[in-house]
């Protein structure tokens, strides 16, 4: 019997776009159905990600909080032996009186925090924000989210602020939770390049990390993005606050998706135009590296172990899923069940794999920048307006009870394991193949026990 553990999640963004909001939990029904709660615990979660959203709570006012909503549903969580982990904003920008970029932001959101844990004292877990590097990121660098911007200042700005609030706001927790755990997420992949772009990937992953770095205090004047933040706005004795009263993670929530790896080439006739990027002065294909032939991802299992070499802290698999066929989203949860497993035996401590979204989520495919109600399909397919299990719940369930599913969807091999995963770039894997071919000829013509031993 594995030792983990299946956590749940429900895609709750309430997206800022323009002067709009954009709820999925209205979009997905949870919304008006606190019925939802009983057939996620009949799948045997215990653990569920779950909002308690600053916009939803004190929409109008900080002053002014309506309870109504998170009433009814925490303490049923408690009645059905599920432990809530509270998400405070979810890729959002904080009610229309604030924004992360501003001032406002990281004392308003402890503010709500406070709040949050004088309501409910017996919550034991929590995310103030969701993604913090992913949202500053989207928000401000790439303007796809309010505030729109395109701009380095702006992005150390917002990220800074995401940082601060989550101090403050677990400060101001555990001034009531004395034992209330900070589960900080955040989405990892790693940057592929071609020789041409080595630097520009050099310094994606080296990104990648700067919040949970910050966090745990190791931003120091000799870290390789001290120069890009002090550069871009951020005060050195701000960036030394951080080393001299961190705020480490209990748990390090790692978010993967087969989009998450990507890959940076300056031959850009070979990809889609919407692919093309500009960054510092340099313009570029930037794709999904799973789709480049000749590309070996590192995949989950690595980065698992990247982050438990990183920071030593226990880590758990906060979101993972697959826009795919039901099938294919089994096929996804089992591979980084699978991955998770593998690092554990590796000696990294995962704790958890979470199946996101439990409800499915809609637009995600247009990072949530329009608003046509593309819907991706969970453990439950809610456009009914019921919810009907799919293949992936019986995964789940399964998974909870310590067992293995046992189903002929699982013979195959998933989408990214096969040879059609290729839609880039083919004969860069042709040659790769090649190339094998010649290491095991030239290997196997070694003598003796040289040769066993290449």
């Amino acid at each position: 019997m594995s030792n983990l553990a299946i956590w749940g999640g429900i895609e709750c963004t309430q997206c800022r776009i323009g002067e709009g909001y954009y709820n999925q939990l209205a979009r997905n029904g949870h919304w008006t159905r606190v019925s939802d709660l009983d057939a996620i615990a009949d799948l045997g979660l215990k653990t569920l990600r779950y909002p308690v959203l600053w916009e939803h709570i004190s929409p109008d006012n900080p002053d002014t909080c309506d309870w109504t909503w998170t009433d009814e549903r925490l303490p049923r969580l408690r009645e059905l032996g599920i432990n809530p982990i509270a998400g405070l904003t979810h890729h959002g920008s904080g009610p229309l009186y604030t924004a992360m970029h501003e001032d406002s932001f990281a004392p308003g959101l402890a503010r709500h925090a406070a709040n949050v844990a004088r309501r409910y004292p017996w919550l034991t877990h929590f995310t103030p924000v969701n993604e913090p590097l992913t949202t500053a990121r989207f928000s401000c660098l790439y303007g796809h989210w309010y505030p729109h911007t395109t701009c380095h200042r702006t992005f150390v700005r917002a990220l800074l602020n995401e940082l601060e609030a989550t101090r403050l706001s677990m400060k101001a927790i555990r001034e009531i939770i004395p034992h209330a755990q900070l589960v900080q997420t955040e989405d990892l992949g790693q940057a592929h390049s071609t020789p041409a772009l080595r630097k520009r990937a050099e310094f994606e992953n080296n990104r990648r990390w700067i919040s949970l770095d910050l966090l745990c205090g190791k931003v120091t004047p000799e870290h390789p993005l001290w120069g890009y933040l002090t550069g871009h706005g951020a005060l050195a004795a701000e960036l030394q606050s951080w080393v001299d009263d961190p705020c480490p993670p209990s748990i390090i929530g790692i978010n993967h998706y087969l989009s998450s790896e990507r890959y940076l080439d300056e031959e850009m006739q070979h990809y889609p135009e919407r692919t093309v990027t500009v960054n510092d002065g340099l313009t570029y294909s930037d794709t999904e590296a799973i789709n480049v032939g000749g590309v070996e991802t590192v995949g989950i299992a690595n980065l698992l172990l990247q982050t438990w070499q990183r920071y030593r802290l226990p880590i758990a698999v906060t979101e993972a899923h697959l826009n795919s066929t039901r099938e294919e989203q089994v096929r996804w949860l089992n591979h980084v069940w699978e991955a998770a497993e593998e690092a554990r035996t590796l000696g990294a401590d995962v704790r958890a794999v979470t199946v996101w979204s439990l409800l499915g989520s809609y637009d995600w495919n247009k990072l949530l920048t329009c608003n046509v109600g593309y819907y991706e399909p969970g453990p439950f397919d809610v456009r009914s307006g019921e919810l009907r299990p799919t293949l992936l719940a019986k995964l789940v369930r399964a998974l909870a009870q310590g067992r293995k599913l046992q189903h002929p969807v699982m013979q195959s091999p998933g989408w990214w394991l096969r040879p059609s995963r290729v839609l880039y770039r083919p004969h860069l894997a042709e040659t790769r193949v090649m190339l094998k071919g010649q290491e095991k000829n030239q290997s196997s013509e070694l003598p003796g026990e040289l040769g066993n031993a290449a």
